[in-house]
């Protein structure tokens, strides 16, 4: 795919490619559009600052996809130090009652359940390219997988019966 280093040009055109896969992963940890739109840009650019540190140019995706998990987490924990003070409860209140429910069920979830959703089916990657990116085994990725699934399916059909 690419030569022994990445150029800016290569680089450019991979990011092109993967920025929408970038974002349905950022969103899939963040819930949040803009919040999403940070995390990727802030990946690219990080990606693009450390490009020379990377030692196999055909581990890019996986490399920017560390990053971009790396950010979303930066995200969450800054957020959650953050309080609201210019919101008011009613206001959060309406805001929640609007979440999709696959949404609130995949909040739920164990936080290595969730990763291993959101890399599976927010970023289009297969359980051996998971398992990579989480430094897992495959068959654990499998079994994460199948348990996610079998809890958000219980989550959802307890939601469509209240």
């Amino acid at each position: 795919m690419f030569g022994k280093v990445i150029d800016k040009k290569e680089y450019v055109s991979f990011i092109t490619e993967y920025k929408t896969s970038m974002y349905r992963i950022a969103y899939g940890y963040l819930g949040d559009e803009s919040k999403s739109l940070d995390a990727v840009d802030e990946a690219v650019y990080l990606g693009y600052k450390h490009l020379k540190e990377l030692r196999e140019p055909q581990y890019l995706k996986t490399w920017l996809t560390r990053i971009l998990i790396n950010e979303c987490y930066k995200i969450i924990r800054k957020c959650s130090r953050e309080t609201a003070t210019d919101v008011l409860p009613e206001e959060v209140v309406v805001e929640s009652e609007f979440k999709l429910p696959l949404k609130m069920a995949l909040q739920e979830l164990e936080e290595d359940l969730k990763k291993v959703i959101v890399l599976r089916y927010f970023g289009g990657y297969t359980i051996a390219e998971t398992a990579s990116i989480l430094n897992i085994p495959e068959g654990t990725c499998s079994t994460r997988t199948r348990k996610a699934l079998g809890l958000l399916r219980l989550e959802l059909v307890d939601q469509k019966g209240e």
